[in-house]
């Protein structure tokens, strides 16, 4: 006479059977999630090495930062973004350096280097009024 719980996957194996099959199951989950993402970033750097350089005169017409993280002891992390808007009206965000953030203007007309989704600088036109 059996005095287990029996999950009828593993007969015989009681509450033990049951925690090794969730056990399996969430780390199958977490490995495919981390494979995931270490081939999506593959992709991705590999799409923007093969992608021209492409050097455009465009408009900045957006800044935004996005903080994630810094709840309880972990420290937070700022991404910093900037759109660009190009003479055909098409605009594109990338994701720019802290000290670039710092120099770009909304507003700034000028050069937009970038490669694919990486932005690689931004030369703005200067233009000075009396």
């Amino acid at each position: 006479m059996s005095t287990g719980f029996n999950t009828g996957a593993f007969p015989n194996q009681g509450s033990a059977g049951l925690f090794m099959f969730i056990f399996t199951i969430v780390a199958v989950l977490i490995g495919g999630f981390i494979l995931f993402v270490i081939i999506k970033g593959f992709i991705t750097w590999s799409s923007n090495n093969s992608a021209p350089i492409e050097n455009l005169t465009c408009k900045v017409v957006a800044k935004r930062m996005q903080v994630s993280g810094g709840s309880g002891d972990s420290s937070a992390n700022t991404s910093y973004y900037a759109t660009f808007e190009f003479e055909d009206r098409q605009r594109l965000e990338l994701r720019v350096g802290r000290d670039q953030f710092g120099y770009i203007v909304e507003g700034d007309q000028g050069i937009l280097t970038y490669q694919g989704t990486r932005f690689k600088g931004f030369s703005r036109h200067l233009s000075f009024q009396a």
